[in-house]
């Protein structure tokens, strides 16, 4: 008896209660390997030999320690895109901005525990265009024992999109950056790393999902790709959006999905009562709104109904073939209805704790813009003119890399000539933003940080601009999720806009879509000490410098202390 009340007080003490989580262990080794699509075959960078990567489980309250091992030329990073990273902000991801990256043959264990969330995020590689093909789902669940606000569905399906280049992406990067120009687009989209049956050469490497009358599905839709807000849809069939970015949402009905890079969704798709006796395209194709080129094609799956038992085994081939229809690619106005359509749940169990009174409030402008041609011996460009390349910016800060982590040099006060903390609240030169673009489209280069104070509420409008064209920028904030409370077209009216503001409901999320000529509001909690990237995602927009950073102070307690770095973090 007294060896059986030893053994239930050590399982108390010893073994993980699930309310708190438990400790899981992965390790991600990035290795190259060959891989064919579209009937070329090149070596890649990937995530333990698989692309895309391996698919990574935990539940809410868990501690996740993550061992990336380093085996490619190429320095490396990884984020964990929509983690919070509360005081764990050395396991963030983002190179030279939370840490120097993993160099040839080094690792690095990140660290990191998952609070207050569940859902659907993803990991993808921080430095330069790696995650291309460095990517792989994140899938949180809920707490054991917790349910789902929705009905449980019989089968969980991730579905993540990418961009297949037959070229290399570090070399398309490379030469852009050179001549100044916009860089090479993609060759074909894909789900799941196949591209399907649209494209030539590729009817082998399509995604197929099989599925039984009658049941729920919950499809865990993932936007991987690097430069492409894309449409997605499911020929004859309705699915109900239930949950964004990891954050569950009211649930909807569409026929359409719009998903910006770096956002995720979650639907729930009832398939038909009984066999349908037909196939069912899955499509998704680009939103393009600039005036830029981009991949104008379709990446296409195949929804397969399980065949009854006793019927005639027809041939798959010989059932017809459902094709969706999409909206135009550049359907402003369906994206504009389809972000309203998103709002939080905001039930007891998952309130919508949006900040109502607020301590700071920013203006910053997100666009394209022009640097001069850096060429010796009067070589040209091929940016916007032959005398300038292109370049994006916030606030017409044009941000530059730094050589060493900021975080780093913050948090061992040695940041003089790394960062300047003098980020504008406002543009230093207002002008008509949606409207006729000035004729100076040059940009200032640095790299400015914005100082918090620890828990300092903020209101961030980002404010789309004409200059180079209007388009839609899928905004990233690392460490934080955000509400958005309002977004509008035209130029943001501090006057008028405020009193439409959504303070009840609003879609709290880690990305969002400014939109093309318009302006979106946000209001987050500064309630996490760290140094926390902005930036586009789109990432040819990050690499012409449309990014900064936020550092958010330490509080006075222990609890709201940025904890010490690790003694394996990477030397630059």
């Amino acid at each position: 008896m007294a060896v059986w009340l030893l053994f239930a007080v050590l399982s108390c003490v010893l073994l993980p209660d699930p309310v708190f989580g438990i400790t899981r262990h992965y390790t991600l080794e990035i290795k190259m390997h060959n891989v064919t699509r579209l009937c070329h075959t090149k070596s890649l960078v990937s995530v333990n030999g698989q692309f895309p990567g391996p698919k990574l489980i935990a539940r809410e309250g868990d501690q996740l320690l993550i061992k990336v091992v380093n085996h490619v030329p190429n320095n490396i990073s990884i984020h964990w895109h929509g983690i919070r990273q509360l005081r764990s902000g050395w396991a963030d991801g983002p190179a030279y901005i939370t840490q120097c990256p993993i160099q040839t043959g080094q690792s690095y264990v990140y660290n990191y525990t998952i609070v207050g969330q569940r859902g659907t995020l993803f990991y993808h590689a921080h430095i330069s265009w790696l995650r291309a093909t460095v990517y792989g789902p994140i899938i949180i669940l809920p707490k054991r024992g917790a349910p789902y606000p929705f009905p449980q569905p019989h089968k969980e399906v991730p579905m993540i999109f990418g961009e297949w280049f037959n070229a290399d992406p570090e070399a398309i990067i490379r030469q852009a950056t050179k001549t100044g120009g916009g860089p090479n687009v993609s060759d074909a989209y894909t789900i799941n790393g196949l591209p399907g049956p649209l494209y030539n050469c590729s009817a082998k490497d399509t995604f197929r999902l099989r599925v039984k009358p009658g049941k729920t599905y919950l499809l865990r839709l993932i936007n991987a790709a690097l430069n492409d807000e894309l449409f997605f849809s499911i020929a004859n069939h309705t699915v109900t959006v239930v949950e964004a970015d990891a954050i569950y949402v009211k649930p909807f009905e569409t026929d359409t999905v719009l998903i910006a890079p770096g956002q995720t969704t979650n639907l729930l798709l009832k398939t038909k009562p009984s066999y349908p006796s037909a196939s069912f395209l899955m499509t998704a194709r680009p939103y393009a709104t600039g005036q830029g080129t981009f991949d104008n094609s379709t990446v296409a799956g195949v929804l397969e109904y399980e065949q009854p038992k006793h019927a005639r085994r027809s041939s798959i081939k010989n059932l017809p073939l459902f094709t969706p229809v999409l909206p135009a690619l550049n359907d402003t106005n369906f994206a504009a209805k389809f972000s309203n359509k998103l709002r939080s749940l905001n039930s007891k169990r998952f309130p919508a704790n949006v900040p109502l009174k607020v301590d700071r409030k920013f203006f910053f402008t997100v666009g394209l813009g022009t640097t001069p041609c850096n060429h010796k011996n009067n070589q040209t460009c091929q940016g916007p003119t032959n005398t300038t390349m292109f370049a994006a910016s916030i606030s017409n800060i044009s941000f530059t890399m730094p050589t060493k982590a900021l975080l780093q040099s913050h948090y061992s006060g040695q940041s003089n000539g790394v960062y300047s903390p003098n980020f504008p609240w406002n543009p230093v030169v207002p002008f008509n933003y949606t409207g006729t673009p000035p004729n100076n489209t040059m940009v200032s280069t640095g790299t400015n940080v914005m100082v918090l104070r620890y828990n300092t509420s903020v209101e961030l409008v980002m404010q789309d601009t004409s200059i180079l064209g209007a388009e839609s920028h899928p905004l990233h904030l690392h460490g934080f999720n955000f509400f958005v409370v309002g977004q509008g077209f035209g130029n943001f009216d501090p006057n008028k806009d405020p009193k439409n503001f959504n303070l009840v409901d609003p879609i709290e999320r880690n990305t969002v879509g400014v939109p093309s000529g318009g302006w979106a509001a946000i209001r987050f909690l500064a309630d996490n000490p760290g140094v926390w990237f902005m930036h586009c995602h789109l990432e040819v927009h990050t690499s012409w410098g449309l990014r900064m950073a936020w550092l958010v102070l330490d509080g006075d307690k222990p609890d709201q202390k940025l904890r010490p770095p690790p003694a394996d973090l990477p030397k630059c």
